[in-house]
């Protein structure tokens, strides 16, 4: 940074978990330093390190028939990361033409609330971009909980609302605020609007 005469602390870090020592250090490998940005998976070196039986990275090893062999190891890096503050980032699949395989993989960690997944080749990069982005109909019901809990609170003065069925407070709120986000970040804009009852 002083070379390339940057402001001092600009340059960021990505610690990727590789291995099994990574993982169990993982916590303190997540608040080792403020530049902590994000924590990343590293998935072939993660196998190879523990003896899973695959070849093929991120997917399923022969003979494990019941839940996901990487789930464990996906929540760890994403409990540090969010505690840190930081993005969690899932790691490459190699079988750069499977692009059916790598959307099944990719969905595992964006379901789990992962930022992003690594790409190896551009025609991963759609798929990345459409499972890592929120669906249409969700980002507008987030868009229209945070208008309705935004007039619920500013409005009519209370703490929770309904919205059609459904009940929504703060805790709805912080939840339609990270959906939003994903949404507005992926540069989607809103199908439907907020009608405030009786209004």
């Amino acid at each position: 940074e002083k070379t390339m005469g940057f402001e001092v602390g600009r340059i960021g870090i990505e610690a990727q978990i590789e291995d099994a020592t990574g993982l169990i250090a993982v916590d303190e490998i997540a608040f080792a330093s403020d530049r902590i940005e994000t924590v990343i998976f590293g998935p072939a070196d993660f196998m190879a390190s523990i003896n899973m039986r695959s070849l093929v990275v991120g997917e399923q090893p022969t003979g494990y028939d019941v839940g996901d062999a990487y789930h464990y190891v996906l929540m760890r890096i994403l409990m540090a990361a969010r505690s840190r503050g930081a993005q969690a980032i899932d790691g490459p699949y190699l079988q750069i033409r499977d692009l059916d395989g790598f959307r099944r993989v990719a969905r595992r960690s964006a379901a789990l609330g992962y930022d992003g997944k690594w790409v190896l080749h551009p025609g991963q990069i759609d798929v990345a971009n459409e499972v890592y982005s929120p669906s249409q109909e969700d980002y507008d019901h987030a868009e229209l909980i945070l208008d309705a809990y935004g007039h619920s609170t500013t409005v009519d003065k209370v703490g929770a609302v309904m919205l059609g069925d459904e009940m929504i407070d703060e805790a709805s709120r912080k939840m339609a605020t990270v959906i939003a986000a994903k949404g507005r970040a992926a540069g989607m804009t809103r199908t439907s609007s907020y009608r405030p009852p009786g209004g």
